[in-house]
């Protein structure tokens, strides 16, 4: 009998670091989707919280940009951000304090005075700092698009 109730603590100590990664997954999803809203209202109080200091935003086009540029084509409105979409977004804790975000998005804005539609597959880095988890890096490239059908 004495071993059911040990069975059942390491049963439940087994568990507690899935609860844990749930949580932090939940805590960064919640972040990223604040990133998200704050990057399409080009709300600069809200990307100064959001993004880390050492920001390092490689575009698709191969652009690069810190923090204080990436925040200054936003506010100035160089770079205007209409929508946002993932079509999947997977989070993988990757060791104490740093979180991996990676999959799909359908990114449309207006860039440079044109329309433009990203269809993306991204990495991104998430840190805590100071028990606030702020976004740390992106990369991305473009999907190809899709094959022309092939003719009958």
């Amino acid at each position: 009998m004495k071993s059911l109730p040990r069975l059942f603590l390491l049963s439940w100590l087994a568990l507690v670091p899935a609860f844990a990664a749930d949580a932090i997954t939940d805590a960064v999803r919640r972040a990223d989707d604040a990133r998200v809203a704050v990057t399409l209202a080009a709300d600069k109080a809200g990307l100064e919280a959001a993004l880390s200091d050492g920001l390092h935003y490689a575009h698709s086009s191969g652009k690069i940009d810190t923090k204080a540029s990436y925040v200054l084509s936003l506010v100035s409105h160089s770079t205007v951000y209409d929508s946002y979409k993932y079509v999947d977004r997977t989070f993988v804790p990757a060791g104490p304090g740093v979180v991996l975000m990676y999959g799909h998005a359908l990114i449309h804005s207006l860039s440079g005075g044109r329309q433009v539609q990203h269809d993306l597959n991204f990495l991104a880095v998430w840190r805590e700092e100071n028990g606030v988890w702020r976004f740390l890096a992106w990369q991305s490239c473009e999907n190809p698009p899709p094959a022309p059908a092939a003719k009958p």
